[in-house]
């Protein structure tokens, strides 16, 4: 039986590979652990999805426009996103090419729902490999207690209630590519870190980041991180310096516009704030491991962007941290149980002391569980639209139209539609929707409308010229 001090890692040179021949744990005992996490994880976000998706929750538009890009990938077309616009290409948005897995999946189950419950499955998986090495390392009981805190921690919670972004993909990804790190499989990382670039235009920093920390670190694989450091900053270039403007209807990459904090990157306290979190979640003692440094690419455009929202724990940008942190903690914790256990406390701590602002704590209340009294009269909106229609709608039932029609988003200039569909509870009206939705559609457009469905607080009114 292996003691405490011969714990693998626990005094390898700097820059060793890792491996756990005589872990304390066995090679069984740690697939059953990391696969018993994986289930516990997709089960509670598929429910959480599910209650979500029932219960009409929409925090924003980006579950209706990466529905309809699934929509058309399904069927080998463009990704054509009309919520972004008439004509609107998802890849002058982002460079995200990788997502042309949806569609397969789009193909076998047309539905908002189904993304929502892949990023619970992928979210789970990411859990796996992780688990797995830490039951290897360090046991059964602090494998399945990490495992839960990786899976169930604030930034995979946030990332869930903010529902699907193509972050979901870049997730398992970086766990993967970290645990074979750790394992000292350069190889196997590289390999899993390389499609990085296809996820999102930023994350080839990322990859490049890990690609330097492994020629720093391992001499005998420079060139093997080497390669990795410029395939990301290759691909980085062309997608924000070509691809993107090219595909982009501004013939721009829209979102340099937004880093405007360059001399502000610390101000205000919020990112100090998410800064303390993400250090807390790798259990403080994950400062000393390298691994720590590539949270810095995703941190830049965090910080240095004038947009409050990617500045704190909410929404989903801090899901691509949360592998690293926990990779960080696994490389850097420590030989003796007390502070191993302790540095772990940390990491489970920082998301319980979030309470009740958890997005998961709606799981522990009955009401959750009652389907919304709008669901029927929602159901009835869609029934009244037929297939194949154009749809002028706010952001309540864009997801929920996109399978069956084509659909645009109130906010933009969009042509003329066959249906206007106003939700008088969504955010978008601020509590004043209009009062007679017909004759405010038929001015918005300069042609009649007549309304044909009022139920629930929706309104459909539909093209009365032909």
């Amino acid at each position: 039986m292996t003691s405490e001090a011969e714990s693998p890692a626990a005094d390898l040179p700097d820059g060793a590979p890792v491996s756990s021949p005589s872990s304390p744990s066995s090679a069984g005992q740690a697939v059953t652990v990391a696969s018993a996490v994986t289930a516990v994880v997709a089960l509670v976000y598929g429910l959480y999805a599910w209650l979500q998706w029932t219960a009409l929750i929409v925090p924003s538009w980006d579950l209706g426009i990466f529905s309809q890009l699934a929509k058309a990938y399904s069927t080998l077309d463009a990704p054509i996103v009309p919520i972004k616009g008439e004509g609107f290409n998802l890849l002058g948005d982002h460079f995200h090419p990788l997502l042309v897995l949806l569609g397969p999946v789009w193909a076998l189950w047309p539905s908002g729902l189904t993304l929502l419950l892949l990023q619970a499955l992928l979210f789970a998986v990411a859990t796996w490999p992780l688990t797995r090495l830490a039951v290897e390392r360090h046991g059964a009981g602090f494998g399945a207690v990490f495992g839960l805190a990786f899976g169930l921690g604030w930034g995979l919670q946030s990332a869930v209630a903010a529902q699907f972004h193509e972050i979901a993909i870049a997730v398992p990804l970086v766990a993967f590519a970290l645990t074979a790190y750790l394992r000292g499989d350069l190889v196997r990382c590289v390999l899993w870190a390389a499609p990085l670039v296809f996820v999102k235009e930023d994350l080839g920093l990322t990859a490049a980041a890990l690609g330097l920390l492994i020629a720093w670190r391992h001499p005998a694989a420079r060139r093997l991180g080497l390669g990795l450091a410029a395939w990301g900053i290759l691909w980085t270039v062309l997608a924000t310096a070509v691809i993107l403007p090219a595909l982009n209807p501004s013939d721009q990459y829209d979102y340099t516009s937004r880093l405007t904090g360059l001399l502000t990157p610390f101000t205000p306290v919020e990112k100090w704030v998410t800064l303390a979190m993400l250090v807390a979640t790798a259990g403080v003692v994950g400062l000393r491991s390298p691994l720590m440094l590539l949270m810095l690419p995703t941190l830049a455009w965090r910080f240095a962007g004038d947009v409050p929202y990617y500045w704190g724990w909410q929404w989903h940008y801090s899901a691509i941290l949360m592998p690293i942190a926990f990779a960080a903690l696994l490389d850097a914790v420590p030989a003796t149980r007390l502070r191993r256990n302790a540095a772990l406390g940390v990491a489970v701590a920082v998301t319980l002391v979030l309470g009740t602002a958890l997005p998961l704590t709606t799981l522990v209340r009955p009401a959750s569980y009652d389907r919304t009294w709008r669901w029927d009269p929602a159901q009835r909106v869609i029934a009244a639209i037929p297939e194949g229609a154009t749809v002028d709608a706010d952001l309540t039932l864009l997801a929920y139209l996109a399978p069956t029609t084509t659909v645009y988003w109130v906010g933009n200039a969009n042509p003329v539609p066959q249906f206007v569909v106003v939700d008088g509870y969504s955010p978008w009206w601020g509590g004043h929707p209009p009062d007679d939705v017909a004759a405010w559609a038929s001015a918005r457009f300069g042609v009649p409308f007549e309304l044909v469905l009022d139920d629930g607080e929706f309104w459909v009114a539909r093209r009365a010229d032909g």
